[in-house]
């Protein structure tokens, strides 16, 4: 391989003898917020919640530049939604419409498998289950710094629609008034029940608290910029939030048989998100690699976003040539990425051996982009190797379970003497009491 300074992205061997230590500078990222930040949103928060749509009116105007008289001047009609729709060229709107019933489709499949109460009777009469009920109020916050993301507003409300949440409030940053069509479009065919032009953190803080205008929620889901995830970290516990999430990942698992340009694409797809996302291949097939190299560099240049592209390469990229396709298969266990692409022509033989990743790609036509915007489930997923111990979004996000408990007079004979001599155990006397008083005397 070409020498490391001349590379566009770091190439490793897990033969090296450095190896563990370079990859161990790989996977690191700090997740910690500055400091600056950390207090800007706290600040922001304390005013939101002791001023309410004042506070909130007076953050729009000074950081995205829109000035408002009141929070309704700021709220998205469903009316405006829906004209935003009928603007779109016909092939935009039959794309959210086609988007949107495959996202719904797997959804309700995965309501059906996990997002129904159940309950069953033990011999001696004793009734146990588990309600599931809908959130009452959930807030979805879509970016709308940068770039706008239609794609997001349909990944956060379609599933909570299914789940059967009634009020789903979207909030979206519109700077200097530029409200996006697309967006605006995709919160109509999901369903939107209202909305409004805030963002930031004092969009949070108004999600969580309440104001004069806006109705507190239960949850916040959607992602947003270090300010947002600020904002969401400091909240949690008011109400819920989904996850906390870092900058994009994408790991493909190769063997040397998918085209080395759909590959070197996919890599790109994850680092045009922003300098700090990371694209990782991981293969036994040293000459592979260098294939995937030689396009990496011929297509960059070509690259709208190729400055982007570069950073995110340079500083948190590799290309890693492993012993095997079983080490290749480890290595990604222990990442545990946010997108895992398996190109390969036996890509179910190596499936089973693959454990975290937030959604799994099979096989070379798969790419992660599908995934995205169209193939169906939720691409809101958790990042920075927490996808070790966390999941996609989905329906049970906007579930909340109930434990059922109904205990016959039998049952209370046998659980009472097992709990009052528990509690006894504990010291706890009352709890004993109370299981005694109603056994037979």
């Amino acid at each position: 391989m070409s020498t490391q300074q001349e590379q566009l992205v770091r190439c490793l061997r897990t033969t090296d003898s450095d190896f563990e230590a370079e990859f161990a500078r790989l996977r690191h990222w700090s997740a910690e917020t500055d400091n600056a930040i950390e207090q800007r949103v706290a600040d922001i928060l304390a005013d939101v919640q002791k001023r309410g749509d004042a506070a909130v009116l007076e953050y729009t105007e000074r950081f995205d530049g829109l000035k408002a008289a009141s929070m309704q001047a700021l709220e998205l009609h469903p009316q405006e939604l829906e004209d935003a729709f009928k603007t779109l060229p016909a092939k935009q709107q039959d794309a959210l419409q086609f988007a949107t019933e495959r996202i719904r489709r797997y959804h309700e499949a995965q309501m059906e498998a996990c997002g129904r109460s159940w309950q069953y009777r033990d011999e001696d009469g004793t009734l146990l289950g588990q309600k599931v009920t809908p959130l009452d109020r959930v807030g979805v916050y879509v970016p709308g710094g940068k770039a706008a993301y239609p794609s997001s507003v349909l990944m956060n409300v379609v599933p909570a629609h299914v789940a059967g949440v009634k009020d789903i409030v979207m909030v979206v940053p519109t700077p200097r008034g530029e409200k996006n069509a697309l967006v605006l479009a995709a919160a109509h065919v999901a369903g939107v029940t209202r909305g409004y032009a805030i963002g930031g953190a004092q969009a949070v803080g108004a999600l969580a608290y309440g104001t004069q205008h806006i109705a507190p929620v239960d949850k916040i889901t959607g992602p947003g910029n270090a300010y947002v995830a600020s904002a969401k970290r400091r909240v949690f516990g008011t109400v819920g939030i989904d996850m906390i999430a870092g900058p994009s990942e994408i790991l493909v698992v190769a063997d040397g048989s998918t085209n080395p340009e759909w590959v070197a694409m996919d890599l790109f797809s994850q680092a045009e998100h922003d300098e700090l996302a990371q694209s990782i291949l991981l293969c036994p097939d040293a000459a592979y690699i260098e294939q995937v190299l030689g396009h990496l560099e011929r297509l960059l240049p070509a690259m709208p976003r190729a400055e982007i592209i570069r950073k995110s390469l340079t500083g948190r990229g590799a290309l890693i040539q492993t012993r095997s396709m079983e080490e290749a298969c480890e290595i990604s266990n222990r990442i545990a990425p946010e997108h895992l692409e398996i190109a390969s022509q036996e890509a179910s033989r190596w499936e089973p051996l693959l454990k975290h990743a937030g959604a799994i790609f099979i096989g070379a036509y798969t790419s992660e982009s599908l995934g995205d915007y169209c193939a169906g489930p939720n691409h809101v997923l958790p990042t920075s190797g927490t996808a070790r111990f966390s999941n996609p979004l989905g329906v049970y996000d906007f579930t909340k379970r109930s434990s059922l408990i109904e205990v016959s007079a039998d049952g209370a004979q046998k659980l009472g003497v097992v709990a009052a001599e528990l509690a006894y155990g504990e010291g706890l006397q009352a709890h004993a009491h109370s299981a005694e008083l109603r056994l037979k005397k």
